[in-house]
């Protein structure tokens, strides 16, 4: 089995549910279980903190990525692996795309949506060929799903684009989707940013 690095994009806040971060916990322990290592914004507070710290609980590698002003907010995870600090969130994305073999977005708030709709784009324009996914708790991306079948329907994204988009209702699933995906990467790009 190849070890993989799988990125995590997610809330700093747990949700209105307690599903979200049982699912946030659940990926965390499968990714570390299944002998790969958890890239995610270093945080340890929400969904964030529930998947790191399972991932270190099951054992796993765990790399945080975090900008200075919100390490120093004291939102920052003392006990990962290794904790990057950067010093904008451009250079935290493109840090933690360099990291990432792949990349799973679980319930979060804009900033989360914006993660996973660049490395989406990003794909869109041949910049890398890494997975990208969705772990659709309780039905959590349906109105995403809409609005990416909207812009197919009025013919501003096209149908192959829209399929790159990965989903799955469990964290089995998910990473067992994403891990099916051979990843040519193109990273030539982010050397030059």
């Amino acid at each position: 089995m190849t070890r993989r690095s799988i990125c995590i994009y997610c809330g700093s806040s747990p949700g209105d549910k307690p599903a979200f971060m049982d699912a946030a916990r659940a990926m965390g322990t499968l990714i570390a279980e299944g002998g790969h290592r958890l890239v995610y914004g270093g945080g340890h507070v929400g969904l964030m903190g529930a998947a790191a710290d399972a991932a270190l609980q099951a054992g796993g590698e765990v790399i945080g990525v975090i900008p200075k002003d919100i390490l120093d907010k004291e939102v920052g995870h003392g006990g990962v692996t290794e904790l990057f600090t950067v010093n904008s969130m451009h250079e935290r994305k493109m840090k933690m795309a360099h990291l990432s073999d792949s990349f799973i977005a679980l319930p979060g708030g804009i900033g989360t949506l914006e993660e996973i709709i660049e490395v989406l784009t990003w794909s869109q324009l041949g910049f890398h060929s890494k997975a990208c996914g969705v772990l659709n708790v309780e039905g959590f991306f349906d109105p995403l799903f809409q609005l990416l079948d909207h812009m197919v329907a009025h013919r501003f994204l096209r149908e192959e684009h829209r399929a790159q988009l990965l989903s799955a209702d469990t964290p089995e699933a998910i990473v067992a989707k994403v891990m099916e995906h051979e990843a040519v990467s193109i990273d030539k790009w982010m050397d030059q940013g």
